[in-house]
């Protein structure tokens, strides 16, 4: 399946202006709350777990994921 992101005008001109490594920069800061979010995810489904398994899960979720 094939999917298009359609950007406004703004948020178009915003990345336009971004040099290579605030690009990577804003990535990484969302890869780390994707992570984050997931985290919370799990302790909220998964109460009793201890949060050396919710991080295991996390790394076992993003080692695994598909788009």
């Amino acid at each position: 399946m094939r999917t298009t992101m359609i950007m406004d005008g703004e948020a178009r001109r915003i990345l336009k202006a971004m040099t290579a490594a605030q690009k990577l920069k804003a990535a990484e800061r969302l890869y780390y709350s994707a992570r984050q979010l997931k985290a919370a995810s799990l302790r909220d489904r998964h109460p009793d777990w201890s949060e050396e398994t919710i991080r295991a899960a996390v790394r076992e979720v993003f080692l695994y994921a598909r788009t």
